[in-house]
């Protein structure tokens, strides 16, 4: 502000008034971003369970394809696999945690597949083939549930580091220069009313 600028009273309220709500402001952030930091680390909590669960699966599919290919030939296994209908299909969604939007990802249609669902028959797959489909379609499932997770926590990385900027814009930028331009603008108005009351006394005097 220029030295020669004189304020008012009210400019003071507005400099307040603008503390006042950047103060509010500040400390909704610093819930929002303390409350994404939770959420974080309880997804996170959850992505390691996941990948567990997904290493798991994975070993257990691994011992059914072996068991199969030692009991059954490539080439039964590789006509099975052909003779599939459809491939993994899954639904996109989306949901909302603490105003950031997260994607959901699923599996369009839930539970095992029967032997008709995969599109071969009894007489064309043995149990050994089916067992081991079943455990592969069980790693996919844990697939598609680490990538929404992995997904999840990337967004709210994003939206943590965009609040934290935020909160320090207002903490350490915004807030200081408005409290340094209240103080002056008091000072100003204390030392504009000393020297009125000071010119008051001289014309007090001189009558």
């Amino acid at each position: 502000m220029a030295q020669n600028v004189k304020p008012t009273r009210s400019e003071l309220l507005v400099v307040k008034k603008k503390i006042k709500l950047a103060k509010s402001g500040h400390n909704l952030l610093k819930k929002k971003r303390d409350g994404l930091i939770m959420e974080f680390f309880g997804i996170l909590k959850d992505a390691k369970g996941v990948r567990k669960e997904l290493l798991d699966e994975y070993k257990i599919a691994q011992d059914r394809i072996k068991q199969a290919r030692v009991l059954d030939t490539d080439l039964e296994i590789r006509s099975v696999a052909m003779a599939l209908k459809e491939r993994p299909a899954v639904e996109l969604g989306s949901k909302n945690i603490m105003g950031v939007k997260v994607p959901t990802v699923k599996k369009e249609s839930g539970g095992e597949h029967t032997l008709l669902d995969r599109g071969y028959g009894v007489l064309s797959g043995s149990a050994r083939i089916d067992e081991a489909a079943i455990a592969f379609e069980r790693v996919v499932e844990k697939i598609i549930l680490a990538a929404e997770l992995d997904i999840t926590m990337k967004k709210l990385l994003q939206e943590i580091e965009r609040t934290k900027r935020k909160v320090n814009a207002l903490e350490f930028v915004a807030i200081p220069n408005m409290e340094a331009s209240a103080k002056y603008i008091q000072l100003r108005l204390e030392e504009m009313e000393r020297e009125n009351f000071s010119r008051l006394k001289i014309i007090k005097k001189n009558i």
